[in-house]
């Protein structure tokens, strides 16, 4: 796992909040087969199926991976994140587009959203910021914390409605805003895929909410959790621009619990 002191590439801020987002939460009461017993019945099946009766109530991750991104082309990567039902997110991965190393990270913390990229962490490629940004950034939180974290599906930030026998949708909280992500449950109770409308880039420097998706494959568990092992991600999704519109695609390698 990542050092203490941050993945390399992180400004101190930022370094401080990946520090911030690995202290474990107050312990809460263990999971247990009831505390599904009220929900829409695609998210009962997951979470027996996800969750070990008995686990405790984690509320933060650290994931590692490995996978492709587009950066101008498909380019391989590794990443770390890290991330908390209150607390937002920091990815901070490594791409070698032509064998040279761009450190990047992309966070949601604080109740702000930025994403940066450095050639050889000395060279600015790209940075961004603002309202877009973090709105982006919120919509990429509320999608991730059902994929890496199925405990966050119980907490508070989180409220439930039936969509149909194999489908529900969440209403997950960040900061002020309230993002609507639609999980689709296999037979197993393994997730299949996960969509919302999520706020980004329209083109022409314009934003706006478009159709956000990943597709779930394999399973990973460790210490009584099970989470997706290989996602594919991308805008318009559940359309004919979707093939289009992935840009990432990873493996989960490792996660540990706070």
């Amino acid at each position: 796992m990542a050092d203490e002191s941050g993945p390399r590439g992180l400004p101190a801020e930022v370094a401080r909040d990946w520090v911030a987002l690995g202290r474990p939460a107050p312990a809460g009461p263990p999971f247990r087969a009831a505390d599904a017993g009220g929900l829409p019945e695609p998210v009962r099946r997951w979470l027996l199926h996800a969750i070990v009766d008995g686990t405790p109530a984690v509320r933060g991750a650290e994931l590692r991976m490995h996978g492709e991104i587009r950066l101008w082309r498909w380019t391989p990567f590794t990443a770390v994140q890290r991330l908390s039902v209150a607390d937002g997110f920091v990815w901070a991965a490594t791409a070698r587009p032509l064998g040279l190393p761009i450190l990047g990270f992309d966070r949601w913390t604080r109740g702000t959203g930025e994403r940066r990229w450095r050639l050889l962490d000395a060279v600015p490629l790209m940075s961004a910021a603002g309202e877009d940004v973090t709105r982006s950034a919120a919509g990429r939180l509320a999608g991730e914390l059902l994929v890496a974290l199925p405990t966050a599906a119980l907490a508070p930030e989180v409220t439930w409605r039936s969509h149909d026998g194999h489908s529900a949708v969440a209403v997950v909280r960040a900061a002020v805003a309230q993002h609507e992500v639609t999980l689709t449950v296999g037979h197993d109770g393994s997730l299949t895929d996960l969509v919302l409308q999520r706020w980004g880039p329209l083109g022409h420097g314009s934003f706006g909410a478009q159709p956000f998706g990943v597709t779930l494959h394999g399973e990973l568990s460790v210490a009584g959790i099970t989470v997706p092992r290989r996602i594919t991600a991308g805008w318009h999704y559940g359309t004919d621009r979707w093939a289009a519109g992935q840009f990432i695609r990873w493996t989960v390698d490792d996660v540990r619990w706070f």
